[in-house]
């Protein structure tokens, strides 16, 4: 039971994440045009991290990554 709990935040925070990515898209437009190669390695790396993660079974770093690599990508579309 303690495990779904885990997970029910964990993808409640997921959600907040997209919230707070198209929040950073909108009001740092001139960063992300710079910036764009940095934020495409940072995706890259946090969706890698994502999957080593579920190997390894830590939870904490694979929502840890995936809200990073969420907050990045959904910044970078905007």
């Amino acid at each position: 039971m303690l495990e779904v709990i885990k997970f029910v935040v964990g993808i409640i925070l997921l959600l907040i994440g997209i919230i707070i990515g198209n929040w950073l898209g909108k009001i740092t437009k001139e960063e992300l045009k710079a910036g764009q190669i940095w934020f495409k390695l940072i995706i890259i790396i946090c969706v890698v991290g994502a999957v080593l993660s579920l190997f390894f079974g830590n939870d904490v770093l694979l929502f840890s990554f995936l809200f990073i690599a969420i907050v990045t990508s959904r910044s970078f579309k905007k």
